[in-house]
C-alpha cells in the first residue's frame, strides 16, 4: 500500500495573522486612576503624588510585571540542611522576589511611615501599597508584616530603640545575619497553632524565662508566612499567661537561633511567598508588653495587617477591573468595541461602582490610621469599628468581583499567561488572613460592647451625609435599629456587618463621590434595585459617568 503524500503547505495563506486581541497592558502608570488619586488628596497626602507616579510607572512596566510572574512560577523552596548534613532552615526564593521586595522597601511601603513626621505619612504609603498589590500580592506579606510590627514593638521601649531604625529603613538586605549588623530589617508573626488557630488562648507553645533576663521557647506554630524574615512576634505561654515574644533568626552574637521549618504550606494561592511551620526548641526570645498580656500586645500588629488586608482587596479589585476594561477597550464583537455593548457596559459599570467603594472606604481607613497615630481621639475610635466592618465586607467581595472581571475576557481571562488566574486564586487570602469573616463580624460585636466611642465615632462619619440622600438616610435608621438590639447579635453579626459596610461607603460616596456614583450606589446597595449579580444595574443608570471611573 503506498505511503500517504505530506500535506502540502500554501506559502501565501496567512494562518497566524492575529487581529481583535488586545495589547499587553504594560507601559502605563498604574497611579493613573482618578479614585486612587483623589482618596490619596483627600485623606492628606497630595505632597506624594509625584512619588505615586513614579512607583505607578514601576508598576505598569514590563520589566516589573515580568518579574511578577516569574516570582510566581518559580516557587520558594525549603533547604532543612546543607550538604555536610547541618540543620540550615532556609526558604531560597527567585531573584524576581527579591527584586519586587527591595522596589516596594525602597517606596517605603514596609515601615518607613513610623519614621515619616509629616501628615499623611501613612496614606502615602497606602496608595503605594494598593499599586504594589496591582502588580504582585505574594511579596508583600513580609512587607505588611513588617509595616505592622512597629506599634506592638513600642510597648517594649529598648527593644523599639534597637530595632525600630532598622524596620523603618528603606534597605531590602536579604539573608540571615545578626540584626545590629545588617541595613534594613523585615519582621513577621507567629500567633496560630494546629490546635487552637483564631483561638490563640489555646496555644500550648511554652515561655520559661532565663536569669538573663530572656526566655526560651519550645513549641510549634501552624503557620508563619515569610520565614527569612529577622525578627517574629510570637505568642507562648509563660507562668503569667499567654504573653508576646520577640525572637531573632539570628542571635545579637551572630549565632542561628532554633528555627526549625518543618514544611511549607501548600496554598492555593500566595505562591511567590513562602508560609511555614517553624518549631522552636529552646529558641532565644526576648518579652515584649506585659507579661500575660500578649494578646493586648500583638493586637497592635494584628489591627495594621487588617488594615492592609481592605486595602489589598480594593486593589485586587481594582487590578482586575482595569484588565477586564483593558479588553472591553480593545475587542470587537458583532462589529462593535465590547465597552461600547449594553450588557458588558453594565457588568463593568457595575464592578467600577464597587471598585470605587471599596477603595475609597479602604483609603479612609488609612486616613483615619493617619490621624489616630498623631493623636486623634475620634479617629482611633472610628478606627476600631471601621476597619472590622472593612475588612469583613471589601476582603468578602473581592472574590466574587474577580470572577466576574476574569469572564469579561471568556478563555483568555482563564489562560494563566493573562495574569487573571493569580488574581483570582489571590482573591480568597485577605478575607482568611488575620481574622476570617466571622472573626471580625465578632469583632465588630466586641467593639460595640466594649468600646462605646467607636459606635459614636461611626455615628459621626455616617451623619456626614444626613440628608443627602434619602435612601441613605432610610439605611441608617434601619442600621440604627438593628445595632441596638441586643438578642442573638451572634446569629445576626454577618446580616449587620454586612449593612454597616454598605451604608459607611453610602456615606463616603455621597460626600465624595461624583453624583452620578453615589446616585447608582444607593439605588442598587442601599435600596435594592439591582439583581444578585454584576451587571443588572437598571435601565436609567448613568453608565457614561460610571465608566468614566474606569482605571486607565
Amino acid at each position: 500500500m503506498p505511503t500517504p503524500a505530506a500535506p502540502r503547505s500554501n506559502p501565501t495563506a496567512v494562518t497566524h495573522e492575529v487581529t481583535n486581541q488586545p495589547p499587553p497592558l504594560t507601559g502605563h502608570d498604574a497611579a493613573d486612576d482618578a479614585v486612587l488619586l483623589e482618596g490619596i488628596r483627600r485623606e492628606g497626602a497630595a505632597w506624594h503624588l509625584d512619588e505615586l507616579h513614579r512607583f505607578g510607572r514601576y508598576v505598569g512596566s514590563e520589566e516589573a510585571q515580568h518579574w511578577a510572574d516569574q516570582a510566581n512560577r518559580h516557587e520558594p523552596e525549603l533547604r532543612t540542611h546543607d550538604r555536610f548534613g547541618n540543620r540550615v532552615d532556609e526558604v531560597e526564593f527567585h531573584p524576581a522576589y527579591h527584586s519586587l521586595i527591595d522596589a516596594s522597601v525602597r517606596a517605603g511601603l514596609a515601615g518607613a511611615a513610623w519614621a515619616d513626621g509629616r501628615p499623611g505619612a501613612h496614606v502615602a504609603r497606602a496608595g503605594g501599597f494598593m499599586l504594589a498589590t496591582m502588580l504582585e500580592q505574594g511579596h508583600l506579606c513580609p512587607v505588611s508584616m513588617t509595616y505592622a510590627v512597629v506599634p506592638a514593638l513600642r510597648r517594649s521601649p529598648d527593644l523599639a530603640k534597637t530595632y525600630e531604625p532598622l524596620l523603618t529603613s528603606r534597605v531590602y538586605e536579604p539573608g540571615l545575619s545578626a540584626p545590629a549588623a545588617k541595613r534594613g530589617l523585615l519582621a513577621g508573626m507567629g500567633m496560630t497553632e494546629k490546635q487552637g488557630g483564631t483561638d490563640v488562648r489555646a496555644n500550648t507553645t511554652a515561655a520559661v524565662e532565663q536569669a538573663d533576663g530572656t526566655w526560651r521557647l519550645r513549641g510549634h506554630k501552624w503557620f508563619t508566612s515569610a520565614p527569612m524574615n529577622d525578627l517574629f512576634l510570637v505568642l507562648a505561654q509563660s507562668p503569667g499567661g499567654l504573653s508576646c515574644f520577640l525572637v531573632p533568626r539570628v542571635l545579637p552574637d551572630g549565632s542561628r537561633n532554633t528555627f526549625r521549618i518543618q514544611r511549607l504550606k501548600d496554598k492555593l494561592g500566595n505562591r511567590s511567598n513562602a508560609s511555614s511551620e517553624p518549631e522552636f526548641d529552646d529558641t532565644v526570645a526576648w518579652l515584649v508588653g506585659d507579661e500575660g498580656k500578649g494578646v493586648r500586645t500583638i493586637i497592635d500588629m494584628v489591627t495594621m495587617t487588617r488594615l492592609d488586608c481592605v486595602l489589598g482587596s480594593a486593589a485586587g479589585t481594582r487590578a482586575a477591573l482595569a484588565q477586564a476594561a483593558h479588553h472591553a477597550r480593545h475587542r470587537s464583537v458583532f462589529g462593535t468595541e465590547l465597552i461600547d455593548q449594553p450588557l458588558m457596559r453594565n457588568v463593568l459599570a457595575d464592578l467600577s461602582l464597587e471598585s470605587e467603594a471599596a477603595t475609597t472606604l479602604a483609603l479612609r481607613l488609612a486616613g483615619a490610621a493617619d490621624r489616630a497615630h498623631r493623636g486623634d481621639d475620634g479617629e482611633r475610635a472610628f478606627l476600631r469599628l471601621a476597619t472590622a466592618i472593612g475588612k469583613y465586607w471589601v476582603c468578602k467581595r473581592q472574590p466574587v468581583a474577580v470572577a466576574e472581571a476574569l469572564e469579561c475576557l471568556g478563555g483568555n481571562g482563564y489562560d494563566e499567561a493573562s495574569g487573571m488566574p493569580r488574581l483570582y486564586r489571590e482573591a480568597p487570602l485577605n478575607g482568611i488572613w488575620e481574622g476570617s469573616g466571622n472573626v471580625n463580624a465578632l469583632d465588630m460585636l466586641r467593639a460595640l460592647t466594649r468600646e462605646p466611642a467607636s459606635l459614636e465615632a461611626f455615628h459621626a462619619e455616617i451623619e456626614a451625609a444626613a440628608g443627602a440622600d434619602a435612601r441613605l438616610d432610610a439605611a441608617w435608621r434601619e442600621l440604627r435599629a438593628e445595632l441596638a438590639r441586643t438578642e442573638d447579635a451572634q446569629l445576626r453579626a454577618r446580616r449587620v456587618v454586612e449593612r454597616a459596610a454598605l451604608v459607611l461607603q453610602g456615606s463616603l460616596l455621597v460626600r465624595h463621590a461624583p453624583a452620578a456614583v453615589a446616585d447608582v450606589f444607593c439605588a442598587s446597595r442601599l435600596a435594592g434595585d439591582q439583581g444578585l449579580a454584576f451587571g443588572t444595574l437598571p435601565a436609567g443608570t448613568d453608565f457614561a459617568a460610571l465608566l468614566g471611573r474606569l482605571p486607565a
